[in-house]
Parts: structure tokens; sequence; C-alpha cells
């Protein structure tokens, strides 16, 4: 009797400790498969705020993102749509990048200070201040509408807590074409240990922000490096490719205007210096000038 109840002790322990655990996604993801740098790949678009310079298509909107994904993505390059998250009042996560809703919709006052039901009495604006049908969307619908028809970078706001976003990343299903933006090594690195599968869009214009990175144990295969505003030495695109770490040039901004001012074929140059992915506020001239 004491042999046999041994043997039923063992096997339970053994249930419990020689099951095979879940498999991490690692690195064969479709996020990363994405996200990561291999020689020759296409140049991808991230599309700024997901648009909003177009007349009738406002920024952080999913009418946008929809005119973008059709017009700009391809089914082995959906288009990168970067928006903002924020948060209402009753704690509900909605795509908005300002603080107040004055510039983007037809309300006024803090976003915080508003609970979601109020938010439909709004429309969102186009950036030349043209009242749309179109209202404000939540993460969760973005996230949902976004599986199969684009990527997206989720930029962060200090209202909104990355395990909120994380939870609802894993509720929606959306870790395979998702990456998260950081601004600074520490919360690259909580970001990792709240799901160390996710791609994590991290700031690196030069080395010793690599390392500040490694140092916190982040791992090249979750890193997407943004080299900043103005193009960084070949050397830290060549540093970060044999890593396979893919690089996000933000044109947005002084790049962008250069463009305007010079001719589109300045972003085939930034392409062949070692851009991956631009960030920018003139998509289609990007993609008419490197799509053809």
């Amino acid at each position: 009797m004491i042999k046999k109840h041994v043997l039923l002790v063992g096997l339970a322990l053994c249930v419990g400790a020689c099951s095979p655990k879940a498999t991490p996604k690692g690195p064969s993801g479709k996020a990363y498969e994405y996200f990561s740098y291999k020689p020759g790949q296409p140049v991808k678009i991230s599309v700024h705020r997901g648009g909003g310079d177009l007349p009738g298509y406002p920024e952080n909107c999913i009418e946008s993102f929809a005119h973008m994904a059709k017009n700009l993505g391809t089914a082995t390059r959906p288009v990168i749509i970067e928006c903002d998250i924020d948060l209402t009042k009753d704690s509900v996560m909605v795509m908005m990048h300002d603080a107040t809703l004055d510039r983007t919709t037809t309300g006024t006052g803090k976003l915080i200070e508003k609970n979601y039901a109020e938010l439909s009495q709004y429309r969102l604006e186009d950036n030349l201040g043209n009242a749309t049908p179109y209202k404000i969307p939540t993460l969760e619908e973005v996230l949902r509408w976004g599986r199969k028809k684009a990527t997206f970078t989720l930029d962060v706001k200090r209202n909104v807590s990355f395990a909120s976003v994380v939870d609802m990343i894993h509720k929606t299903g959306a870790d395979d074409y998702v990456a998260v933006i950081t601004y600074n090594a520490q919360d690259a690195a909580k970001l990792n240990k709240l799901d160390p599968n996710l791609m994590i869009s991290v700031t690196i214009r030069n080395r010793a922000e690599y390392d500040r990175l490694h140092e916190l144990g982040v791992p090249d295969n979750r890193m997407v490096a943004f080299v900043g505003v103005k193009e960084p030495d070949a050397e830290l695109y060549k540093f970060l490719h044999d890593k396979g770490i893919a690089c996000i040039l933000g044109t947005l901004g002084n790049l962008d205007k250069q463009a305007a001012a010079r001719g589109n074929q300045v972003y085939k140059t930034f392409a062949d210096n070692g851009a991956d992915i631009m960030s920018t506020d003139r998509p289609f001239d990007i993609a008419g000038a490197l799509y053809k």
C-alpha cells in the first residue's frame, strides 16, 4: 500500500512538472518576421498617426487606416500604421494623440476628464479642421480591424499603462502584427518583462543607447530601432543590421520637407543609405518614389 501511494504521488508530481510547457513564439513569430532586418528586403512605409494630411481622413481613425491599407499595402508588405493610445476618465483606451479634444475632434476639453460614452457625441476632424462622420475609435476596435489588413506601431501615452496595452494585444490576438513604441531603455525592459515575445520599437541613435538596452536585457530579436529624425552614420546602420535589427528613419518633419523641396527621389537615397522603414507624413510620395 505504501509503495502504491508513493507511485501515485510520483505520477501526480510528474504530471505537473513533466508536462510540456507552452512554447514561446520567439523569433519565429510573424511580427518578428515583419519587423526584423533581412538583406534586400523592400523598404516599408510607416504612416505617422495613421494619416491626417489628406482632406477627409483624420489622424488616428480606422477609416484613414483603411484608406492607407488599401492604397499603400500589399499582401506581403502591409502598411505600418503608427498610432497613439490615450485614456478616458473611465479607463477606456482610445486612439488620440493630443491630451485635449480641441484640435482633432468637434469636442473640447481634456480627454482624461471625459467618460467613453461622452465621446460618442463628437466627430473627428481632419488636419484642415473639417468635421468628418468618423468617431474616435478604441484600441480594441483598431486591433480587431487590423488583422490581415495592416501592422501597427503603438505609441503609448503617459496616462496608459504598458500592462493594459499588452493585455489588449493578447485579448485581440494582435501579437503577430504589432510592435509597441518605447522612448527609453527602462520602459523597453519593462515591456519585455511583461511579454518577452512582443516586438518593441526602441530609440537607438548611437551605440550607447543600444548598450543600455542590452544591459537591461532587451534582446536583439525583439528590437526595431528608431534611429532618429535625421540620418544616422552608416556605421550605426551596419551595426544594427549585422544584429538583424531593422531601422526606422523618422522622415516626418525636416526630412519630409527636404524631399518636398528637392524631389521625392531623396527617399530613394534614404533607403540606399540603410533605412528599412520610413515613418512619414508623406506616405504616398514615398510610395511613388520607391515602388513606382
